[in-house]
């Protein structure tokens, strides 16, 4: 239990940060740490078990037949990202109190960046890979607000939109990617999949499905040519960008290429694609960052770098180049976040992040030029430092791989080069920002930040170098758990170390570190290179890219969709008619053995008057209250058959919903005109009435050949296991509270917003009120009679005395939580068409959003307190008890469940009719509460 209180205190630490507006800003920071320093502490107790080679478990049961559970898991590569996602986000969260200024809400971003912290722990935990996708689109979400927090400003506005395009984008792929090898395999669990290798790369699907996995790791990692979105992320505040775009969401493409490792690696497409987008973006970022005047602009383009350096490790076919990988993604997290708080720091203490302006600030504030300096300096490589480590390994497997064939020996030269360029944009970042003579036009006067500002940064650059001379004491468990998760079986021998010798990866690294300082101080024939070649701007381009896409979309919708209903019957229903109808030509009998059963006479008029009234709403469909009228017969003789046909339960929904639905048509009536004027040519009507002819003659074709067959109902199956499963004998309420639970739950969502939605758009709308009929008649002056009143008045007990018996009796007997919703509803409807909006607004003050915010969550905490006995989610419980002077009776929780169906249907239906009901007359809005 303790692996699935992970990722839900830190959602707990979402909700809670999120009610701190009140509080002190210290009092804000401590709470929503403490989330996240629980579960640190339980990861850290789980780490033994970890290291010893131990994969930690937990699944709770959700759809067992479609092959998706709840499942946790937690391994070596998992647990690593499990501490840089929870410790740097601790950090991240302990420098953002220090970071905003009393203008910006600080509940805000601390809710959004715990929110990310359960989306990200949702995904590097998942061992289920439809839920892997579903917390990895909640990374772009929540990362999308992040991004906009500062949403007054246009950069963050269309930088956020930008991310979330391009990673949503690639998250649709992944999806089709997860589906695809879950078919492949035969199921989503994660551990399967892991183990089935030869499986997976002999199937036909492989090449698409590893293309399609790849989008979505590669768009989410900022790899080129997808690597735009990133720099244009940093209009987010600083913390954001320290904690997003350095230690975790561009890691969570990473996170997916080393995870799906022992799965779809080893072939000569995984190493031609991984390589070659890895050695690409590892040469572009490190070029672009040393051109960039934003000190967050070159850290954006760095991060592209790096990160490709370690997708480059895990395109090439070699083991020790995966470890070398997982040991970078450790290091780069350590000293991109603390040189982010370090830009953060700069920018807030001077007002500006401009390096043209930004120099000689070692003066101003030496404490964190040191340690920024240190950070930039593992960035770049230099001895003593982590990144140095990871460096030395990576030139070193760059040796030893044949991506290239005979051309080969380009993969170390190109890697230096880059090795280069990192020196060289790290010795820009210290030089110009902190000496490079003195500051200009700075917006504030620079100075040392508070103290506590600089603890996180001290933290990570501590890390930064005990990790540099100390690697073994520090990192060794780690390093080699999270290698075992992603290179499987067993982990080859290596040795993490300061020195190994003069050698050809030390060689590589001097020239990397001499070349850069080079490329440093004759940066100006560099520069006047650069500027002399065309400039491109990925915002202009993905601008004028979704500009021509949207135009696109609108000329197409403007030709679809042209406000006619009419025209949208017309196509959809000539789509049904022909895949419909076209399977009927090749059929050689329309008719089956099966005998028919004879027509009675109770049968025949029912039948008759169920045709008379559908053709009499055709025939008077321009005099509205007749046609309304006539399509309530209709209603009217479904409900009879039901009942004929032994469904009494769905006679009883149908009578009720006709009644509900035939009062609020008509007070939306009342606004509109008697008659409607005539609008279709004869040429129309001609055309109408040879489409309904066929879809009618199609349809009844189909209905013969059915009931002329025989047919096996999946209805044996719920009238067998009703009982024994819900606890109830009657079957269509099992259904609908236990079997199919969760639709019942979707749809009570979806009439909820209706109704919310129905209500807002009534809102203020400008209605003429009319006064006389279509012929000159005025309405009756008395508009509430006193006859309806008392009436009314009398039938209210009574009605709620029948709707509560027909929600207790749901479970066994007809009834239920929706019948039961909707008698109550009507009770209350009748008391609105007996007295007015104002008379119940004086006498009930009700709020419907909150009823039906109550019904909603009711239903859902009762199917998520399955989970705690262990059963899945919505799984009805019940048993029988004996009670003094009542005696034995069944409690089951579905009755719990009904109770929210209930207050969803009642707080719905009346959010409706006071909204239509306020427009009918003079009451002022607030006289009910919707």
């Amino acid at each position: 239990m303790t692996l699935l209180w992970i990722p839900l205190l830190s959602l707990l630490g979402s909700i809670i940060s999120s009610m701190t507006g009140k509080l002190t800003r210290n009092q804000s920071t401590g709470l929503t740490m403490l989330m996240p320093i629980i579960a640190l502490l339980m990861t850290i107790s789980l780490a033994p078990a970890v290291f010893s080679g131990e994969v930690i478990r937990r699944t709770i049961s959700w759809i067992p037949l479609l092959g998706i559970d709840i499942a946790f898991r937690l391994d070596g590569l998992a647990l690593l990202f499990v501490f840089m996602i929870l410790g740097i986000g601790i950090l991240v969260i302990f420098y953002a109190r220090y970071y905003l200024s009393s203008k910006d809400s600080m509940p805000k971003l601390y809710a959004y960046l715990m929110l990310f912290m359960t989306a990200m722990l949702g995904i590097v935990m998942s061992n289920n890979i439809i839920q892997l996708w579903f917390f990895w689109e909640l990374t772009s979400i929540s990362s999308f607000l992040l991004i906009s927090y500062w949403w007054h400003k246009a950069e963050a506005r269309k930088g956020a939109i930008m991310a979330l395009a391009i990673t949503g984008g690639g998250g649709l792929a992944l999806l089709a990617g997860l589906l695809l090898l879950g078919n492949i395999v035969g199921s989503y669990n994660l551990d399967i999949i892991l183990e089935s290798k030869d499986i997976i790369q002999a199937h036909a699907w492989y090449e698409v499905t590893l293309i399609l996995v790849l989008l979505g790791a590669f768009t989410k990692s900022a790899q080129f040519p997808f690597h735009f979105w990133l720099p244009h992320a940093m209009a987010a505040p600083t913390p954001v960008s320290a904690y997003l775009h350095s230690a975790t969401m561009v890691k969570a493409g990473i996170f997916l290429l080393a995870r799906f490792y022992p799965a779809l690696a080893g072939t000569d497409l995984w190493f031609i694609l991984v390589s070659l987008t890895g050695l690409t973006t590892l040469l572009f970022g490190a070029y672009v960052a040393l051109f960039k005047h934003d000190l967050k602009g070159l850290l954006a383009y760095s991060t592209i770098s790096h990160l490709g350096l370690i997708t480059l490790l895990l395109g090439l076919d070699t083991q020790l180049a995966a470890v070398a990988a997982i040991f970078h993604i450790i290091n780069h997290a350590t000293f991109k976040a603390s040189l982010f708080m370090a830009t953060g720091i700069i920018d807030h203490e001077t007002g500006t992040r401009d390096m043209r302006k930004l120099n000689g600030m070692w003066r101003f504030m030496p404490y964190t030029a040191t340690l920024a300096m240190v950070a930039a300096a593992a960035m770049a490589g230099v001895p003593l430092l982590n990144g140095f480590l990871s460096k030395e390994m990576f030139f070193a497997e760059t040796l030893h791989q044949q991506l290239l064939g005979s051309m080969s020996w380009l993969i170390p030269v190109l890697a230096t080069v880059a090795g280069a360029l990192a020196v060289a944009y790290s010795a820009r970042f210290i030089h110009d920002v902190f000496f490079n003579g003195d500051p200009i036009d700075l917006p504030r006067q620079p100075s040392e930040p508070p103290r506590y500002m600089r603890v996180p940064i001290e933290i990570l650059v501590a890390l930064c170098l005990v990790v540099g001379i100390f690697p073994n004491f520090i990192v060794d468990d780690i390093l080699k758990a999270a290698s075992f998760a992603v290179i499987g079986g067993y982990v080859p021998e290596f040795k993490v170390a300061l020195w190994h010798g003069f050698n050809l990866p030390l060689l590589m690294s001097a020239i990397a570190v001499t070349g850069g300082v080079l490329l440093y101080t004759q940066r100006r024939y560099l520069y006047q290179y650069h500027a002399s070649l065309p400039n491109l701007d990925a915002k202009k381009a993905f601008d004028s890219s979704i500009y021509v896409v949207t135009k696109w979309c609108q000329r197409k919708i403007c030709a679809i969709e042209n406000g006619s209903l009419q025209r949208y019957l017309i196509l959809m229903f000539v789509v049904v008619l022909f895949f419909a109808g076209w399977p009927l030509f090749e059929m050689s009998q329309l008719g089956g053995q099966k005998q028919l059963t004879p027509i009675d006479v109770h049968n025949a008029i029912g039948a008759s008057l169920l045709m008379i009234g559908a053709i009499s709403t055709v025939i008077w469909y321009r005099t509205r209250m007749i046609s309304l009228l006539m399509i309530s017969v209709v209603g009217l003789m479904v409900s009879v058959a039901f009942t004929r046909f032994s469904a009494p339960d769905l006679a009883l929904t149908q009578l009720t919903v006709e009644v509900v639905t035939i009062v609020l048509l008509m007070l939306a009536l009342f606004f509109l005109p008697q008659r409607s004027p005539k609008e279709s040519s004869s040429i129309r009507v001609l055309r109408d009435l040879g489409i309904s002819a066929g879809l009618g003659i199609v349809v009844s074709s189909i209905c013969y050949a059915l009931i002329t067959r025989p047919l096996e109902s999946i209805s044996d199956f719920f009238l067998a296991n009703a009982k024994t499963g819900g606890g109830g004998t009657n079957v269509v309420n099992v259904i609908l509270v236990d079997f199919r639970g969760f639709d019942t739950l979707g749809e009570i969502c979806v009439l909820g917003i209706a109704a919310l939605g129905i209500s807002k758009l009534l809102v203020n709308l400008p209605l003429i009120m009319p006064s006389h009929d279509s012929e000159g008649r005025p309405w009756a002056k008395e508009r509430y009679p006193i006859l309806l009143a008392s009436i009314s008045q009398s039938l209210l007990p009574l009605a709620l005395m029948v709707s509560f018996y027909i929600f207790l009796r749901g479970h066994n007997l007809p009834g239920g939580g929706f019948i039961a919703g909707l008698v109550t509803a009507i009770a209350f409807i009748l008391q609105y068409i007996a007295h007015g909006s104002n008379w119940i607004a004086e006498r009930l003050t009700i709020n419907y959003r909150k009823i039906i915010a109550s019904g909603i969550i009711i239903a859902l905490f009762t199917g998520v307190g399955s989970w705690f006995f262990g059963r899945p989610f919505m799984t009805t419980w019940f048993d029988y008890f004996d009670i003094p002077f009542i005696g034995e009776i069944e409690l089951a929780s579905a009755l719990i469940f009904d109770v929210g169906v209930y207050f969803t249907v009642v707080g719905a239906t009346l959010m409706i009719l006071a909204s239509l009901g306020q427009l009918t007359t003079n009451a002022p809005k607030e006289g009910v509460k919707i």
